[in-house]
């Protein structure tokens, strides 16, 4: 007799520790990319705001 193969059961809350990993790693990176780049971002923006009046 052929016996379908066992399904284990998953825990219904996920794996917490992996997506706040996720989360604080993206938010890092984002931090620092804002740093680096914060004032070329704000010159490109002011420009396009002076462009527009």
């Amino acid at each position: 007799m052929h016996r379908p193969p066992r399904t284990r059961r998953h825990d219904q809350r996920g794996d917490v520790p992996g997506w706040v990993l996720i989360t604080l790693m993206t938010i890092s990176i984002g931090v620092a990319l804002w740093g680096i780049a914060q004032p070329q971002l704000v010159g490109i923006l002011q420009s396009a705001l002076d462009s527009v009046r």
